[in-house]
């Protein structure tokens, strides 16, 4: 896929393997501001970093994927993140979503697709935003 849209992208798993898996994945796509957390709070602890897209495993050892989410959408709500986990419980999925996550992607041999797709749709909804809120940004930052 030929990106025009740079992204900085965390990674946060604490299965170094997958995080590597996906971290290969975007360097293939062309990304490359890319930064991998091996636990929620090394996340959080870096948000002034001002990632666009998180890409967040739900079940971690030392704070839980739904609590990490919480904090980065007070931090930031404008961070778009995407919660990966290997539950297929609609329950686990609708939180995620409930909780401010753009999307839930379960765990499989077709992630990557997903990942893919995901961040299509990051991009038209961004280009999407632009269109409908032209001047918003610059007024609001106008304001500080």
């Amino acid at each position: 896929m030929e990106t025009g849209t740079q992204f900085k992208f965390f990674i946060v798993d604490d299965d170094f393997f997958c995080a590597n898996v996906y971290k290969q994945y975007l360097i293939n796509m062309n990304y490359n501001d890319i930064i991998h957390y091996s636990n929620g709070n090394d996340c959080l602890d870096n948000l002034h970093l001002n990632p666009d897209i998180i890409f967040l495993d739900h079940n971690m050892e030392d704070i839980s994927g739904f609590e990490v989410l919480k904090k980065i959408k007070r931090y930031n709500p404008n961070i778009y993140v995407v919660m990966i986990s290997g539950q297929e419980n609609i329950k686990t999925a609708v939180d995620a979503l409930k909780y401010g996550a753009f999307d839930y992607v379960i765990k499989g041999n077709d992630v990557y697709e997903k990942l893919e797709l995901i961040i299509s749709k990051i991009i038209a909804v961004k280009e999407e935003l632009k269109k409908t809120y032209p001047g918003f940004i610059k007024r609001l930052l106008s304001i500080f």
